[in-house]
């Protein structure tokens, strides 16, 4: 089943062909057989080369991306935070003495206010020295780090920024050599892939990959915090729980720092927002709770449609009450009492009166003065409208004038209407042979014989009276012929009249004339009526309309060629649209993406989307934004499949909903256990015996979470509604 979807693989790492440091190339020879003269002369040789990796600076483009974003204020308490490093293989360029391949040499570590000694308040306080300074120890308080290889002359000079540790909090917050290698990876993402065939495990896309690190500590709620990218090159006796670290603490190099906050705003996530939404159990554009049985059962029958009664004046002045739907309708809207194809032609004609309830229906009537309403204020509207219709009358004259024209295709009749036909004409009048030429080379005594004895006649042309032109205008290849001819007027007047079909300038409140059919924190949908949309056109096109040949005129311009008009649509209001203004709004009929005519903000919280075609499935998904890490609004991870097909939901984890507490390392940090908990528990939970880190980051992944709305039953499988307004 189609769905919403982008393309995403982890690795677990991209090792280097040589890590970083001091290396030596030994050149021995031998020499064999039995003449060795000259053996003496090829020496061993050895050389010393060192590979080299930034130890001390990153560089602003090094960095793609931070989450939590430097700055934000946020409920993460149940993320992880991550960097995103635009070299893939950064992580892994230098090997941590006594590490295991694949560990990198470098930890994300979070800290909150009050734990730093130089950083009480956990905005990114830093100390800056010179390499040289730092490796001398004069940096206090302390330890640096034992660097080996030590300085190179070119780095000496560099500017470091550290950070104090205390010993304490560097061993309950600093990951293992294990857990190092299982908090960070390679991450290709993108849009989905419909070329790839299942089962097909191409190398990854060089332009498309990244390196991640992770945090292995969630923040708390309670205010600021810093992370800091540090590196662990010269640290590895006080990993692993070994030596413990000084009582100075460790001044470790901050390659890259950020402070966020992360605060509990009491609002709720996304996933809560948009559960609550699916669960209104009548989510169409209508009074709620509407009973099922009543004395009136038309009366109910137009509430259930979306309509809704307002206090109405007649013409006489008498007041009353009427109902008033608009364009947007529970249920399809019923047929129109002209009958399709009929057009309005003053507000009047559509008032329906509903003789059981002694009411009248407004819609319609009310659809047509705001059409026309919003014309007359639309002064370049108004002028392209009597531009068009002035060319039009002139392009049927000239069919009329020329039967010849009806000869020729529809473009080269449309050519021809301005200049072609009639150029041709007044040619022939002046040729050789012409009637003029002949005249002038006969005799004067004919010219003067002709002038007084009348000459033959043809048959009477009829005269070019309004009905002839009427006639024209109605035939289905005239018309054809006028659209081409006047393309350049009509199309201001068509994409003006698109607009108003695709509710553009409709003001919000003909839309939904009850705030209660549109409550806080809701989803609606609806079918769109063509009707009301036509009656508003029909407003609009009245405007100097002044006889009947401009009305047929205005027939023409409602043929909207090749332009998909709206069929239904949905309405949110919610606090999502505010918060997660980038969501993923994805519509569907049977089992192929819709795309929408139109989206609307209506403002931070409320917008429409308006749909081609019925839909019949609605999904609303968590913008990606780069996937982050942690625990979903239940506290809990999704299990994923490893094996084929890799990334399927297998349910939550832990099964028991008890939550990620008893995966935390004891001491009130926060800080998974990932060596000695969290990850035999996956691997158990997935029959595996360990997990790589490509395999643990598919399972701690917050995907972005996606809510679907299945509209039942089908409404309708009809094709795109296009044409004629």
């Amino acid at each position: 089943m189609a769905g919403p979807g982008h393309r995403t693989r982890f690795f677990d790492h991209r090792l280097p062909p040589l890590y970083s440091g001091r290396h030596t190339v030994t050149v021995d020879h031998t020499v064999s057989g039995s003449d060795k003269v000259g053996a003496d002369l090829l020496p061993d040789l050895e050389q010393v080369f060192a590979v080299r990796q930034p130890r001390f600076q990153l560089l602003p483009e090094d960095i793609t991306a931070c989450y939590p974003p430097p700055g934000a204020e946020g409920e993460y308490g149940t993320l992880l935070p991550h960097i995103t490093l635009t070299r893939p293989g950064f992580p892994w360029m230098h090997l941590l003495r006594g590490a295991e391949a694949g560990a990198p040499w470098l930890a994300l570590l979070v800290f909150r206010a009050e734990e730093l000694p130089e950083d009480r308040h956990a905005v990114g306080e830093v100390r800056v020295s010179t390499a040289a300074e730092l490796a001398a120890g004069l940096v206090r308080p302390g330890r640096p780090p034992t660097l080996d290889p030590p300085l190179y002359d070119d780095e000496r000079e560099l500017t470091v920024t550290s950070v104090l540790v205390p010993g304490p909090l560097f061993t309950a917050v600093c990951p293992t050599t294990y857990e190092l290698g299982m908090l960070a990876h390679i991450r290709e993402g993108g849009p989905p892939d419909a070329t790839r065939r299942v089962g097909e495990d191409p190398p990854p896309d060089e332009h498309d990959i990244k390196a991640v690190v992770v945090s292995g500590r969630f923040p708390d709620t309670g205010g600021l915090h810093v992370a800091h990218l540090v590196s662990l090159d010269g640290f590895e006796d006080y990993l692993d729980g070994g030596t413990p670290p000084p009582a100075e603490g460790l001044r470790l190099v901050s390659l890259h720092s950020w402070a966020f906050t992360s605060a509990d705003d009491g609002k709720l996530d996304f996933g809560e927002l948009a559960q609550h939404l699916a669960a209104d159990p009548d989510p169409l554009l209508r009074h709620p709770g509407l009973p099922t049985t009543s004395d009136l059962p038309l009366a109910l029958d137009l509430l259930r449609q979306g309509g809704t009664v307002l206090p109405q004046r007649l013409e006489s002045g008498e007041p009353t009450v009427g109902f008033y739907r608009g364009p947007l309708t529970a249920t399809p809207a019923h047929q129109l009492p002209q009958g399709t194809g009929v057009r309005l032609e003053s507000a009047g004609e559509g008032l329906v009166y509903v003789e059981e309830l002694g009411a009248y229906d407004t819609g319609y009537a009310v659809a047509f003065s705001l059409g026309r309403g919003l014309a007359l204020a639309d002064a370049e509207f108004r002028s392209a409208l009597v531009a068009y219709r002035k060319a039009a009358r002139r392009a049927a004259r000239r069919l009329l004038a020329f039967p010849e024209l009806a000869a020729l295709g529809e473009q080269d009749a449309a050519a021809g209407i301005d200049t072609r036909v009639v150029r041709r004409s007044f040619d022939r009048l002046l040729g050789d042979d012409g009637p003029l030429a002949a005249a002038l080379t006969r005799p004067g005594a004919e010219v003067r014989a002709g002038g007084r004895r009348p000459a033959a006649r043809a048959a009477t042309v009829a005269p070019m009276s309004a009905d002839r032109l009427r006639t024209a205008v109605a035939d289905a290849s005239t018309r054809s012929v006028l659209a081409s001819a006047v393309r350049a007027e009509l199309a201001p007047v068509q994409a003006w009249l698109t607009r108003l079909a695709r509710l553009e300038m409709v003001p919000f409140g003909y839309l939904v004339p009850d705030e209660r059919q549109l409550p806080r924190e809701s989803a609606r949908f609806f079918h769109v009526d063509t009707g009301w949309i036509q009656a508003a056109v029909d407003g609009a096109l009245s405007v100097g309309e002044g006889h009947a040949l401009d009305a047929d005129l205005n027939d023409l311009a409602r043929e909207l060629r090749g332009v998909p008009q709206p069929a239904c649509g949905v309405l949110i209001r919610s606090e999502l649209l505010a918060n997660w203004p980038e969501a993923v709004l994805t519509a569907f009929g049977e089992d192929r993406e819709i795309a929408p005519v139109r989206q609307r903000s209506l403002g931070d919280d409320l917008r429409m989307l308006l749909y081609p075609r019925v839909i019949d499935r609605f999904a609303l998904a968590e913008p990606a934004q780069g996937l982050h890490f942690g625990l979903s609004f239940n506290n809990t991870t999704e299990l994923r499949s490893i094996v084929a097909p890799v990334g399927q939901a297998l349910g939550d984890f832990p099964a028991d909903g008890s939550g990620y507490r008893p995966f935390l390392r004891p001491g009130g940090h926060d800080v998974l256990d990932i060596e000695h908990r969290l990850a035999p528990a996956l691997a158990a939970a997935l029959s595996v015996g360990a997990l790589s880190s490509a395999q643990f980051a598919l399972q701690v992944v917050k995907a972005p979470l996606v809510q679907e709305f299945t509209l039942h039953p089908r409404l309708s499988s009809d094709e795109p509604t296009e044409g004629t307004l």
